[in-house]
């Protein structure tokens, strides 16, 4: 039996190993081409600023609060880059190739996406949640 029979065969089964699997590979990309205490740091000193936002009634201080928040905000994204063009040619490939398989897997849509993707979006937060906190990704 083929792998894509397996498939076939098993398709909630099978889309939830492919979603742990590729989220693994995409938290692990996370985690070493990015520098992770930075970005620990980075998070701290949001977490600070909405604190600082919370306490003070001044609109000037707000305002340049929320602008230092903003500035961290895209820092941040700019970290993430670097892992995203990593990942991102093979992960379309392979999303091509899961669709091919799970459109006559698992039939329908529900809203504009087929239905898979909502069984391969739940598989994958549920499983990006434990990866980060086993595997210490900021």
């Amino acid at each position: 039996m083929s792998v894509t029979e397996m498939m076939v065969a098993n398709p909630k089964i099978s889309l939830a190993v492919f979603s742990v699997v590729v989220t693994l590979i995409s938290t692990l990309v996370q985690k070493y081409f990015t520098d992770q205490e930075h970005l620990k740091s980075l998070k701290k000193r949001q977490k600070e600023i909405q604190a600082e936002i919370r306490k003070t009634k001044e609109p000037s201080v707000m305002q340049e609060l929320n602008l230092e928040m903003m500035q961290l905000t895209g820092v941040m994204f700019k970290s993430s880059m670097k892992p995203m063009f990593v990942t991102i040619i093979p992960f379309i490939i392979l999303f091509v190739w899961l669709k091919s398989v799970y459109s006559v897997a698992i039939p329908g849509s529900w809203w504009i996406f087929p239905l898979w993707i909502w069984y391969y979006l739940g598989y994958s937060i549920v499983a990006s949640i434990i990866l980060r906190k086993v595997l210490k990704v900021a």
